[in-house]
């Protein structure tokens, strides 16, 4: 026997012998299951001038699917906002205030051209007299780091309030959907993707009329209800955990160049966008270095198999990157470096058979939440890198006992990646053939069938990935 009822405007059937947990179960499922959704993801250069703004809004309403938009702060504004936390916490009252200054006229050019109609540009006006004003009193508050997550919290609480004014001089319906009230993290720093699928979809469940809503990256509460933040290129993550929980259709990120490229285009003349990769590669990719992509973002969306596609803001039409379960071809896709790596040697002539030694440096680590990037061994050393130099001191001490500690600083990391990489032809040869003339640190070759990596001082890394990018891809 069974029952109608209806939530939300969804009707649910359901057995009355149907346990509580299980009826709730499959009643968060059926909503969840609704009509699928995109979620488009813009950075800071994306949105970083009214005309790319506007250019923007004219992208978000192009879609034939309704689509949740991430927006970063407005490009320069964080750095601007860390500046004046960093002021405030030292002390200088004055230069804070100047560089708060310094911003809002900044802010007010920006919406001068951002929006023409009266209304509409007081509206834009008291949005900065009200986040201004803020950043005006905190200058007579005691600096604190739950104040300085709350400074930060500014760049993205001002771009995607300003974004929803242009939309709405444009006509366009949206809905505003504050991350505060269902981006959560946990003690640990960790997303709470449970409680960000339930809260969301009880926002979304609201305006079940609406195609377009508009959110922001980066920013959270973490377990004291505090404003916080997913750290530096947050809105990446942001947006992989919203298409995680809404289980959206694809996840696009748009920035100023059109996908992964093959090398960094920053440093090496000619590079290539990487039209598909697995998400295995993307992953390795993003932590050992290349930019455009968070390093944490590749797994929510990996874990509920979201394709991900890079695309540029500049060139829509461009066909960019798609990372999705499979990688599309076997071979080298690219090279990327990651900056600001130091090198741990612990030498001691007592490690040779002796049980549990790696697992007391290991622990070591462990203890101060530093993670650990390479590692090679020999039967009299071990040698490390990491690239978090905060707790560097004590796990320095800590080490100590275990025999003759090295540190070298000003490393770079350069990883070749690619679909089962350390398996292909004639790899091996290409690649040492490439670094001729490079003082070579580590090797890490065989912890992963998609990456092989270099450690080498970071006055090479340029010359490096040039080499890398003739002899890996014949390009000059």
């Amino acid at each position: 026997m069974g029952k109608v009822i209806t939530v939300n405007s969804v009707v649910f059937s359901y057995r009355l012998s149907l346990p509580p947990c299980l009826l709730i179960y499959s009643i968060l499922k059926k909503l969840w299951e609704g009509e699928q959704m995109k979620v488009m993801k813009f950075g800071g250069t994306s949105v970083g001038r009214p005309e790319r703004m506007h250019h923007i809004a004219g992208l978000v309403t192009n879609q034939g699917e309704p689509a949740i938009v991430v927006l970063s702060a407005l490009s320069g504004t964080t750095n601007a906002l860390v500046e004046i936390g960093e002021l405030i916490s030292k002390g200088d009252r004055n230069g804070a205030k100047q560089a708060i200054e310094k911003l809002e006229a900044h802010y007010q050019a920006f919406i001068s051209e951002l929006v023409a109609k009266p209304e509409l540009l007081a509206k834009a006006k008291a949005i900065l007299a009200e986040h201004f004003e803020f950043l005006t009193i905190i200058l007579r508050i005691s600096f604190s780091e739950a104040l300085s997550k709350d400074i930060l919290a500014q760049g993205e609480l001002l771009s995607t309030k300003l974004f929803c004014v242009c939309l709405e001089e444009l006509g366009i319906e949206h809905v505003l959907l504050p991350a505060l009230e269902f981006m959560t993290i946990d003690n640990y720093d960790e997303p709470q993707i449970g409680s960000i699928k339930v809260k969301l979809t009880q926002q979304l469940q609201q305006h079940t009329n609406k195609k377009l809503f508009i959110t922001q990256g980066y920013i959270c509460r973490n377990a004291k209800g505090e404003v916080d933040n997913l750290k530096r290129g947050g809105s990446d993550y942001s947006a992989s955990l919203i298409a995680a929980a809404i289980n959206a259709s694809v996840c696009e990120i748009w920035t100023d160049i059109d996908g992964m490229h093959n090398n960094d285009p920053r440093v090496v003349k000619k590079t290539m966008p990487v039209e598909q990769m697995s998400f295995e590669e993307a992953a390795e990719l993003a932590y050992f270095g290349a930019k455009i992509l968070h390093p944490a973002s590749i797994w929510p969306a990996q874990q509920y198999n979201i394709a991900v596609k890079l695309l540029n803001t500049m060139e829509p039409e461009a066909k960019g990157t798609t990372i999705a379960g499979q990688a599309g071809s076997v071979g080298v896709k690219a090279v990327a470096a990651k900056d600001n790596i130091t090198a741990i040697r612990i030498k001691s002539s007592r490690m040779l058979l002796a049980y549990g030694f790696l697992r007391k440096i290991f622990e070591v680590f462990e203890k101060y939440r530093t993670p650990i990037d390479m590692i090679t061994t020999s039967e009299v050393a071990v040698s490390l890198t990491i690239d978090s130099t905060s707790n560097l001191k004590n796990i320095l001490k800590e080490l100590e006992p275990f025999g003759a500690i090295e540190v070298d600083e000003n490393q770079a990391i350069i990883s070749v990646v690619g679909n089962q990489v350390s398996q292909t032809e004639d790899m091996v040869k290409k690649l040492f053939g490439s670094i001729m003339n490079i003082p070579v640190r580590m090797v890490s070759y065989g912890g992963s069938p998609h990456n092989i990596s270099l450690l080498v001082p970071a006055q090479y890394k340029t010359q490096l990935l040039q080499q890398l990018n003739r002899g890996m891809f014949g390009l000059e």
